[in-house]
């Protein structure tokens, strides 16, 4: 069980919850540590002044901040909300396992309840630490958050099981081992702890003080509390409201928000939970199951690979030392070649090996911490974190996907010494196939009536001679970088056809082929010359103001849809790839198929759906982009996201030129990439957005978005420039 002990600890103090509570988001949070990361608002953003506004239609309302005052521009953490003179910047700080969190910005007033139960300031929103999510608290404070039993009882149990050593609760660094526990503080004390921290005077004299074994005991014996309403704390739980997914109470059901709402039997939905996350749990417990077994066989790869070394260069050593001093320095860079192999099959063997062991303890503790909660007789407490639970042990089963369990490298060493050869060839001396010498296929033969060119692609075609009588196993594809350069590899396969995409619009490039089987290489064909289409490209020249030229008649455009095949795994696709959205709650990347370099290029979104005022991103990226974070976060990306209400621009996590003006449904976002002006600008339903976002573009970049499911977002290709830029162009 020890896997499952990241599960049981709060993500803000580090420690083990107490008294947890959970969030409108599914996540928990000691209900101490909550208090601790307290934000207090102005008036304006309250959920009073919402409800008065007609603004509001929840107890919780998501706060719509300032996102320049939560994210700095120079740091990805949480930042102090400073944009009120009655909210003091306070500096933030990081909890032990690295979390930024917003420290209390004055001390908590004199009181003899616990800070964890004191009055809430006015106005207060708390962020979540795990997904940073914000929201206003009510009246109610943190008591209107339930409270996550269910985990205090996996708790109970896992320290239980560990049988160690009761320490003291309030040592600040060592903890030291506990002498007492009081059972109405339900704190244990070491000594020194305990006379400055609960003087036997005062109230604190009538606590009762017990030896530290018979507090666990009495821990362990206390009867569970009941589950009430958080909205009506005099009654209990007793039906579940289907649409909002949570236990409700007879008074809810009567005048409550839940009056309308379709109900079941409290029991029944518990049942049916426990089921279904119980069927998940089969899934993942037999990808666990193949991955233990997969990771014996890459630590059996490990042993082979070294036993084949040490036989292959055994038999290299041999062979070289018979051929005496003119070997010598060949049979060095042979050493060095084979010792390469060797370390690049062991570095990726180890490397799949420590990325499975990690992801597996990751699931196994996933599964130790829900087989505990599926223990609970709780069925309030289950069915409050069971949604929850089965959304990860789902998406936990989906990562083990095909390839995955899939050795990325073989134990063999293809390669064989051939002494052969007399003393004058020693210098043309390399390593063969180990298979049974044969001739090498013919020279391919293009086929230029199948070849051409489209937009920045290119489509090449070839064929084995008529005559030829040696089979090729496969041809390997080479075209120089569109400049006279060098020639690059870029297919190696058995196909006789292959379409290149990402190359430079206005280039000419060079295309060469060649054949190979186990024996060696074909002599290269012909070269073939390649013209890549102008694209979106003009040159700006010095033009009188009456002699303003219409670019757009002189532009070609370029259509291109969204690539599933380097898109994140949430990404769902329609219309031909034009539409997508995301199955996942948190941010997905997904680039556009072309890539561009040259010219002047336009393309446009619309959005289809728009949800819960999510904020998704709009721009060009790399090809290595992040595809699990929003656009923007890394420096391979360069974007503008929105909301319904303004925009920012955002590169390596960096935030700037706030606007006013955001997006709703049916809104159009417009992307305009010039490289002769090395600019990107964006446009929201045909208005510049902002001043230009980024200046200095270059380089090779694709157009990409990020979303999550609450977006839906189609693109429109093959569009003109917008009329006041080409204008604006012209006169330049």
């Amino acid at each position: 069980m020890e896997e499952m002990e990241e599960e049981l600890k709060c993500p803000v103090c580090g420690s083990f919850y107490r008294e947890p509570i959970i969030l409108p988001c599914s996540h928990n949070i000691c209900q101490a540590c909550a208090r601790n990361i307290l934000v207090q608002t102005p008036e304006s953003e309250s959920p009073q002044s919402r409800r008065a506004s007609g603004s509001g239609v929840s107890d919780y309302d998501y706060l719509d901040l300032d996102k320049m005052s939560l994210y700095s521009e120079a740091d990805s953490g949480y930042g102090s909300y400073g944009g009120f003179a009655s909210a003091p910047t306070t500096p933030c700080q990081k909890s032990p396992n690295g979390v930024r969190v917003f420290p209390p910005a004055m001390p908590p007033p004199a009181t003899h309840l616990s800070p964890a139960l004191a009055s809430v300031p006015r106005n207060s929103c708390i962020t979540c630490p795990q997904c940073h999510r914000s929201l206003i608290l009510d009246d109610r404070g943190l008591r209107g958050f339930p409270k996550n039993r269910v985990l205090e009882g996996v708790i109970d149990r896992y320290q239980q099981s560990k049988a160690a050593a009761l320490k003291c609760q309030l040592c600040e660094k060592a903890p030291k081992e506990a002498t007492v526990m009081c059972e109405q503080c339900d704190v244990f004390y070491c000594d020194p702890c305990r006379l400055r921290c609960h003087p036997p005077r005062g109230p604190l004299a009538k606590h009762r003080l017990v030896p530290p074994a018979q507090g666990r005991v009495s821990r362990r014996l206390s009867p569970r509390k009941v589950s009430t309403c958080t909205d009506h704390e005099l009654e209990n739980h007793s039906m579940y409201c289907v649409q909002c997914k949570m236990p409700v109470c007879y008074q809810c059901l009567e005048e409550g928000k839940h009056s309308s709402h379709e109900v079941k039997a409290l029991g029944a939905m518990w049942k049916l939970h426990k089921s279904q996350l119980s069927q998940a749990l089969n899934g993942l417990s037999d990808r666990a199951k193949e991955a233990k077994e997969f990771l014996v066989q890459l630590r059996n790869m490990v042993q082979q690979i070294q036993e084949n070394s040490v036989e292959f260069e055994a038999c290299l050593v041999a062979q070289c030392d018979a051929l005496i001093d003119a070997l010598n320095r060949r049979k060095a860079q042979l050493l060095a070649r084979v010792n390469k192999e060797h370390e690049h099959k062991l570095k990726v063997v180890r490397d799949q090996i420590s990325h499975c062991t990690v992801k597996l303890r990751q699931t196994t503790g996933l599964m130790e911490y829900c087989l505990e909660v599926i223990k609970e007789n709780d069925p309030s407490g289950f069915l409050q974190i069971s949604d929850a639970l089965i959304r990860r042990v789902h998406l936990t089963e989906d990562q083990w996907g095909k390839g995955t369990l899939t050795p990325r490298m073989t134990t063999d060493f293809d390669l064989s010494l051939d002494n052969s050869p007399l003393l004058q060839s020693i210098h043309q001396l390399d390593f063969v196939q180990m298979k049974a010498s044969s001739p090498v296929p013919a020279t391919p033969i293009l086929q230029l009536e199948d070849c051409c060119t489209h937009n920045n692609s290119a489509t090449l075609s070839w064929k084995q001679p008529p005559l030829s009588t040696v089979p090729a196993e496969g041809y390997i594809l080479e075209l120089d970088d569109g400049n006279g350069g060098q020639f690059r590899e870029v297919y190696v396969g058995k196909e006789t056809m292959c379409t290149v995409d990402g190359l430079h619009f206005n280039s000419t490039y060079n295309a060469r082929i060649k054949a190979f089987n186990k024996t060696g290489v074909s002599q290269y064909s012909k070269t073939l010359v390649l013209q890549t289409s102008e694209g979106c490209n003009f040159e700006t020249q010095s033009t009188s103001y009456s002699q303003l030229v219409d670019i757009k008649k002189l532009l070609a455009v370029a259509w291109f849809a969204f690539d599933p095949g380097s898109a994140h795994s949430d990404i769902i696709f329609s219309n031909d790839n034009l539409t997508v959205t995301c199955s996942s709650y948190d941010d997905r990347v997904v680039l556009g198929k072309t890539g561009f370099s040259k010219g002047v290029h336009y393309w446009e979104l619309t959005v289809d759906r728009y949800d819960n005022h999510p904020d998704p991103a709009f721009g060009v990226a790399r090809i290595d982009v992040m595809k699990d974070v929003m656009l923007g976060k890394d420096d391979k990306a360069w974007a503008m996201y929105v909301d319904n209400n303004r925009s920012w621009f955002m590169h390596n996590n960096s935030h700037t030129n706030r606007t006013e003006g955001g997006i709703t449904k049916g809104a159009t976002i417009g992307v305009l990439l010039d490289f002769n002006r090395k600019t990107l600008t964006f446009f929201i339903n045909d208005e510049q957005q902002g001043p230009i976002a980024f200046e200095n573009v270059e380089g090779l970049f694709f157009p990409a978005v990020s979303l999550n499911r609450n977006v839906q977002v189609t693109l429109h290709t093959g569009l003109q420039v917008p009329d006041f830029y080409s204008s604006r162009a012209s006169i330049a």
